[in-house]
């Protein structure tokens, strides 16, 4: 099968990858018309498979993963994708201008999480389901879950483009892992910044290998330990930072390190990846990485976090002094709402964070935020 053909059985147009038959369905639809700029749902297809033919001109690459399963404690991050989309045509922001081309999201069952931890009968029962247009053989090798479905759509995006810049909106931080597996594959030799309230590196999780609290341990066995992973803001741990940095090689700031000296802080994480002789960052940005004061509306949020201005500061240090190859922005869940300005408020510093990410990694001129999104 060619790798355009593959894609789109892959992949949904932008927004769609949220399963709906009736309820939701015209607001799913709706907010695609906008996305594309149509207005029936045959033209949204037409405008999604001509994005995917644009994938070789593209700069940057923005894929959905709207899957909350590997989540713990609150869902709600299946529908991050869907409402940062929207937040961005509110905020005017035309991401094609950019050289980053949208190409949908990865259609999700929601009772599926990673192929691996399938029985060969669920697997080809889901096929059978999601690709009944395939003959049985074509359709034998293609993933089934959100996250073997988005590795494949990085490797398929990676070999048609090499130096394509892969942009991810989660979800659950475990859709962080396919496009940090995939660009080692294929650019290998950068470094992991984590922005997170949380270590995730479990190595297994109540015996379940991939989900939100262990991602980051595989992905510091891929990058091969040796502080090539960087975790900031944490302050949600069951051990200390000694234990982590002694029994996994990471290095860690703890949020209360960058509260109390914040200038002190930016240098030396900067400094320690730029002395790592990284090709390049990859920036994960879990949203409750932040304080909740500004980031709520998401599934663990926990006060006494990092700023925002500190936040994007970080992102564009790394930009002009390391290069970005690659980022996201997850865990954000518009439906937890302690308060009636959480959602607009955590959307729009997402918003603002995936705006600084893109432009740090193309080397584009900063936005001037008027009325930067962080407060209420």
């Amino acid at each position: 099968m060619k790798a355009l053909d593959e894609l789109t059985c892959l992949l949904r147009p932008a927004a769609g990858g949220v399963y709906l038959v009736s309820s939701g369905k015209a607001e799913q639809l709706a907010l695609q018309k906008q996305l594309y700029g149509v207005d029936t749902e045959a033209h949204v297809q037409e405008q999604f498979l001509e994005r995917l033919a644009n994938l070789r001109q593209a700069r940057a690459v923005l894929v959905g993963i709207p899957s909350d399963v590997g989540a713990g404690f609150r869902r709600g991050a299946n529908l991050g994708p869907q409402a940062l989309r929207q937040r961005l045509i509110e905020e005017g922001v035309d991401l094609g201008a950019k050289g980053v081309v949208d190409i949908g999201d990865v259609f999700v069952v929601p009772q599926l999480l990673h192929d691996e931890m399938l029985s060969a009968q669920q697997l080809e029962a889901s096929r059978r389901a999601l690709y009944p247009q395939l003959s049985p053989g074509d359709r034998a090798e293609l993933p089934v879950s959100p996250l073997s479905i988005a590795e494949r759509v990085w490797e398929l995006v990676l070999a048609q483009n090499p130096t394509v810049v892969p942009l991810t909106l989660g979800g659950d931080h475990s859709t962080a892992l396919p496009a940090v597996r995939a660009l080692h594959r294929a650019r290998p030799g950068w470094a992991l910044v984590q922005s997170d309230a949380h270590t995730d590196l479990l190595e297994t999780r109540l015996g379940v290998k991939y989900c939100f609290a262990t991602w980051s341990w595989h992905a510091n066995e891929l990058l091969g330990r040796s502080g090539r992973l960087t975790q900031v803001g944490i302050r949600a741990s069951g051990r200390d930072r000694a234990h982590w940095e002694s029994t996994l090689g990471v290095r860690q700031l703890w949020a209360s390190e960058v509260l109390a000296h914040p200038e002190e802080a930016l240098e030396t994480l900067v400094t320690h990846v730029k002395n790592l002789g990284a090709r390049g960052v990859f920036f994960s940005n879990d949203i409750d990485g932040t304080d909740s004061r500004w980031a709520d509306a998401t599934g663990t949020p926990e006060p006494f976090g990092l700023e925002p201005d500190w936040v994007v500061e970080l992102i564009r240090r790394l930009g002009r002094e390391v290069g970005l190859v690659g980022g996201d922005v997850m865990e954000v869940a518009p439906t937890i709402t302690p308060t009636p300005q959480s959602a607009r408020r955590t959307v729009g510093l997402a918003v603002r964070y995936l705006v600084e990410t893109i432009e740090a990694a193309l080397g584009t001129a900063p936005r001037v935020w008027q009325n930067p999104p962080r407060s209420c």
